[in-house]
């Protein structure tokens, strides 16, 4: 058995019930991105999206086509962990679902922390604060090549940024850095991820996303864990690795973009039919959500939603007759919002399987089901929160 997800990074659904709370009262991301920019997703409305609540089937060129014409099942998701970030929605989907959010520093990192972290470094720093990632190395950039001092940012989510430009701070050097920050934000400083930002160029930059890392908080035992247990691949393309810590992988493939991640995807599918492989596969297509939500570009957001649905008919062709592919979202990022920070919304859930009758799964409780539906159809031992929906699909 053969189950491979695709996180749709930030590709959210509309508003969850507490959206308020969070400031996202009426964000829909793939609503607000269509009707700014519509393109045509024929193949995920095969699936199903355009049968999902609240989904714009008008303009927004998703049609509700009839259960007989489709070939997928589909639903919505609801995320119970207090956050809207990266690390909280793939957590939660592998069955960690956090009762207190990630630590956030609104108004920039306290000295206990960067007094350390410049004693790490031996140069000090620029800017911590808040910050937009293309306009901090805009505006510390200059500042960052004369004096060589790494620019430290964050943002609404629980991150730790460093920047520096490729020919200042050699990779390796900026990675540990990394390591000594990751060591440093623990505890009551927590925070989720330490994030490598390198960028290169002249004035006003570019960054370089192919060498970002993430380094992050090692979590709790996972579905990812049960499942390496039983002795089956468990291949993590993308960033997906790094937000877990590396913990529960047997395998670990760098991208560079969503067309590396999709190619690479579509390898190791075709490679595991030839050899037998049996486990997970799980990718994560970022450019969604770093290159368009936080820049709030519904354009380009749209024109890489129309390049994946393009994708999607080769994606499902890889599938083996007893494989199963499940298309996810982690949050929202509508790029018609205010701000430059994630949405709280529904995550998306698609499903294909060859011969597989149409059905809707609903609106799930929790992303956890996620996890405890892989559990499921592989076979492992998973007694943590979550509610398969593996029958409906099997």
């Amino acid at each position: 058995m053969l189950l491979t997800i695709i996180v749709l990074d930030s590709v959210g659904m509309g508003e969850l019930p507490d959206a308020e709370k969070f400031g996202d009262r009426g964000a829909h991301t793939i609503n607000h991105t269509l009707e700014r920019h519509p393109v045509p997703l024929p193949n995920l409305a095969r699936l199903g999206l355009g049968h999902l609540p609240t989904v714009n089937t008008g303009d927004a060129h998703i049609p509700a086509l009839p259960t007989r014409d489709l070939q997928g099942a589909y639903g919505r998701m609801r995320e119970v962990s207090p956050g809207k970030d990266t690390s909280t929605g793939h957590w939660e989907f592998m069955g960690v679902q956090l009762e207190h959010p990630f630590q956030v520093f609104p108004d920039g990192f306290p000295p206990a922390v960067m007094d350390r972290f410049d004693a790490a470094t031996g140069r000090g720093h620029l800017c911590n604060r808040p910050y937009s990632g293309t306009d901090v190395i805009r505006d510390f950039g200059p500042e960052h090549l004369k004096t060589g001092a790494p620019i430290v940012y964050t943002s609404a989510d629980s991150v730790f940024q460093i920047a520096a430009h490729e020919d200042v701070v050699p990779l390796e050097t900026l990675y540990e850095w990394c390591r000594a920050a990751r060591e440093i934000l623990q505890g009551e400083y927590a925070v989720a991820r330490v994030i490598a930002r390198p960028f290169r160029g002249e004035f006003p930059f570019e960054r370089a996303n192919e060498h970002r890392k993430d380094f992050s908080l090692t979590p709790p035992p996972t579905v990812l864990d049960a499942v390496k247990a039983t002795g089956q691949a468990v291949i993590g393309i993308g960033k997906i690795p790094d937000i877990y810590a590396n913990q529960g992988f047997t395998e670990s493939i760098h991208t560079d973009d969503n067309a590396d991640g999709i190619r690479k995807t579509l390898a190791r599918m075709r490679q595991a039919a030839q050899d037998g492989t049996r486990g997970l596969i799980f990718t994560n297509l970022v450019d969604f959500d770093s290159k368009f939500g936080h820049r709030r570009d519904p354009e380009g957001y749209s024109r890489t939603l129309a390049e994946f649905d393009r994708a999607l008919p080769e994606l499902l062709a890889a599938v083996p007759q007893d494989g199963v592919l499940l298309i996810l979202s982690d949050h929202g990022n509508d790029p018609t919002w205010h701000g430059s920070d994630h949405t709280r919304e529904h995550g998306l859930l698609l499903a294909y399987r060859p011969g597989l009758t149409p059905v809707s799964l609903g609106d799930r409780e929790t992303f956890a089901d996620v996890g405890a539906t892989v559990a499921e159809a592989l076979g492992a031992t998973w007694e943590g929160p979550g509610e398969s929906f593996w029958t409906p699909l099997n």
